[in-house]
């Protein structure tokens, strides 16, 4: 990991489905330049078997992800806070220190057919990505086919 990479937290009320396509994404598509965690305000027991798919249908790592609780990761030293949820933004903790904040809310397509992760996965790249690359002052290199 690049020394000056920004670090970034992605929230959700759950953590188990767009805040982990969304820290894959943003750790694939910015690599070297943003390490994303993702954390939620109630986590769930498990990741969303749909997200695990959608991601592994594109071909992205889905090892090791799982729901942390926001309040375990406070102590990061966090260079933007994005929420996903409209529950995130009206939850999201008090950090130490100020940061900058970004609310991108995405359907939950939890209960629902495959397609319906792949359509929220594609459209958290399509909106997400780039809003925290501007966010963050970074431009984006599209990935390679």
């Amino acid at each position: 990991m690049n020394a000056t990479a920004k670090t970034v937290l992605v929230l959700c009320t759950g953590n188990a489905c767009r805040s982990q396509m969304a820290e894959v994404l943003l750790n694939h598509d910015l690599a070297g330049r943003v390490r994303a965690l993702s954390a939620g305000t109630r986590p769930q027991p498990r990741v969303a078997e749909g997200a695990i798919a959608a991601l592994a249908g594109a071909g992205l790592p889905t090892a090791g992800l799982h729901p942390k609780a926001v309040e375990t990761l406070l102590d990061q030293p966090f260079d933007l806070v994005v929420s996903v949820c409209d529950d995130a933004r009206e939850q999201c903790p008090v950090f130490p220190r100020p940061l900058p904040r970004l609310h991108l809310p995405f359907h939950d397509p939890h209960g629902e057919p495959l397609d319906a992760f792949i359509a929220v996965r594609d459209q958290i790249r399509a909106r997400l990505v780039p809003a925290v690359a501007e966010a963050l002052g970074l431009t984006i290199t599209p990935p390679s086919e």
